[in-house]
């Protein structure tokens, strides 16, 4: 980020300044009326001409070509691009033309946003467009768009790098349209979901992102402050408790958009902030979980895509129910060739070293086996397949398994070699679960800072009772990656978390004489972008010599021109 202005800035605020010094208010206060949309006009003015006499559109202008008295511009507004065509004498029909000569012309920029009045009509070539009759400045842009070129609905030198566009999503937008359309699909899969739950008579509820427990999961928290109680608080991991604490209240089916927080790394499927959806049903299973959770994956995708049948990368995924089912000792063995059931946590650490998988004093029983399923098994799992009957040292919130000692109730659904959705028989024994909670307190004291702590007051909630419950957790953005085709995480969030943005300081006059520049040179230079040393020295020296001789007669600047071995020495 550079603290100085470009010449394409500077020119934008001297633009800014003669607008006012002509009396245009270059940000007006008072609403512009919209009556129609760039797609409302294309779909609909063919067969219903006689509607798109008297329209007011909306929008930036991202591209114009000025013929004289005529000219072309190409509004964009949240629902596309449409051509608007402005002729000199219907703009200003008075002896006055400054609005067509001077504001169009001169003083309006790509990016700034304009109110059109006007009508419809087709050009020469076919090109449905908006006759311009009344022209409003709505917003000036003082920092110039990439330059991206777009034909036919097609976007050509899209805007790629990823850290301008994760940064500046606000530009991202504006210039890739296919961007935008990835985040309507994200909230269909949104919509979708919560159409669902509704119709079978989920309740949508909010529970705490401030806790003071970070309970419902195995993560790392985000810790603060609360300065009026003075105490620690956590920013919430997962919202499960509370959900059951609702079930306790008598509630049979809760649901909520969770915003959690986990304080690990980064990667292409993970950020530290995320969205997961949990609900949570009475006198249900993990059974009955595993059936309404495959229609509602099948329901998702229909209702985003069109299609049970999605390309995600170079593979095609099948969301139709049913979905196979898997239990976790076999995927270990059939993908690593050991069996693992009945082995206690030394025979575990051994097949980690056999397999090469790193350990360390603080892992338990089920966190090695959770790392050999993670390292070795996942990423075979490219159709949607539940991971079912866990063993309990995983699990620590979960049911006993009905007919399998040492097991519990619960799945995983893998779905391109991620976990999407985490299920159980939700634990409803009171005791059974202090005692699962006080197992998570060793590992804790063994340095395992992804325990979980003990809440007394959840286990006070279900010693009045809590009644057969199933629950689940689904990755929302994983799934969201899903149904939109994308790979990174970062593509269905619209502002990830990133590394804070340097701010370039430009350099003093001192910098620029201690690399050999005459100080007449150093407004030069600045013109041309170079505004600190790093930037001078990361330029080509070949071409700032040439810029130079350029911009002296530009600027009709009475000094000598350095010679080219001058110059070089300037990058030593």
């Amino acid at each position: 980020m550079s603290t100085t202005l470009s010449e394409q800035e500077l020119q934008r605020r001297d633009a800014l300044a003669k607008l006012a010094a002509l009396g245009i208010d270059p940000y007006p206060a008072e609403a512009f009326e919209v009556n129609v949309t760039a797609k409302d006009i294309l779909e609909n003015y063919e067969r219903d001409k006689l509607n798109y006499k008297n329209i007011s559109i909306a929008g930036r202008m991202m591209g114009r070509r000025v013929m004289g008295n005529a000219s072309f511009i190409e509004l964009q507004d949240a629902t596309g691009r449409i051509q608007a065509y402005l002729k000199r004498d219907d703009l200003c029909p008075e002896e006055d033309k400054t609005l067509y000569n001077t504001v169009f012309k001169k003083l309006l920029d790509i990016g700034d946003f304009l109110g059109i009045k006007g009508f419809v009509f087709t050009t020469n070539t076919g090109e449905i467009s908006v006759h311009v009759q009344q022209l409003t400045l709505l917003s000036k842009s003082l920092k110039p768009l990439p330059v991206v070129k777009s034909a036919d609905g097609k976007t050509f030198d899209a805007v790629t790098d990823p850290e301008f566009r994760y940064r500046q999503r606000y530009v991202d937008l504006v210039v890739n349209p296919q961007v935008r359309e990835t985040f309507v699909k994200v909230s269909k899969v949104k919509t979708a979901i919560r159409n669902f739950l509704n119709e079978r008579g989920a309740l949508e509820v909010d529970t705490p992102v401030l806790q003071s427990i970070p309970g419902g999961a195995a993560a790392r928290p985000f810790i603060t402050h609360h300065n009026a109680l003075d105490i620690p608080l956590y920013l919430r991991i997962a919202n499960e408790l509370y959900l059951k604490r609702l079930i306790v209240g008598g509630y049979d089916w809760v649901y909520e958009f969770s915003r959690n927080f986990r304080n690990e790394g980064m990667d292409r499927t993970h950020n530290p902030e995320f969205t997961v959806l949990e609900f949570y049903t009475a006198y249900k299973d993990y059974l009955w979980m595993m059936d309404i959770t495959e229609k509602l994956f099948e329901h998702v995708a229909i209702e985003t895509n069109g299609t049970a049948k999605l390309q995600v990368g170079d593979k095609e995924i099948n969301f139709t129910a049913p979905y196979p089912r898997v239990s976790i000792y076999d995927a270990i063995k059939e993908h690593t060739g050991f069996e693992v059931d009945g082995l206690d946590e030394s025979g575990l650490r051994e097949v980690c070293k056999q397999l090469g998988i790193p350990t360390d004093e603080s892992m338990g029983k089920g966190k090695l086996i959770d790392e050999i399923f993670g390292e070795k098994c996942e990423h075979h799992y490219i159709q949607p397949t539940f991971i079912i009957d866990y063993p309990v040292e995983m699990s620590p919130l979960t049911k006993k398994h009905r007919s399998k000692p040492g097991l519990v109730e619960r799945f995983e659904l893998m779905i391109n070699g991620k976990e999407l959705a985490n299920a159980y028989s939700e634990l409803n024994d009171p005791i059974d679960q202090r005692i699962r909670f006080e197992e998570q307190l060793k590992l804790m004291e063994r340095g395992d800072d992804e325990a979980m702590f003990i809440d007394y007051d959840f286990l006070r909630a279900l010693e009045y009772g809590m009644p057969p419950t199933s629950g689940i957790g689904i990755g929302i953005d994983r799934l969201a990656m899903l149904m939109t085709n994308q790979q990174s995480i970062q593509d269905v969030l619209f502002f990830p978390q990133m590394r804070p943005e340097k701010v370039l300081k430009q350099a003093g006059t001192g910098d620029y004489t201690a690399q050999g520049i005459p100080e007449e040179w150093i407004p030069v230079l600045q013109k041309m972008g170079l505004n600190t040393i790093d930037a001078l020295k990361a330029a080509n020296p070949n071409k700032v010599f040439n810029d130079l001789g350029g911009l002296r007669k530009k600027m009709k600047l009475e000094i000598p021109m350095p010679t080219k071995d001058e110059v070089l020495r300037w990058f030593e």
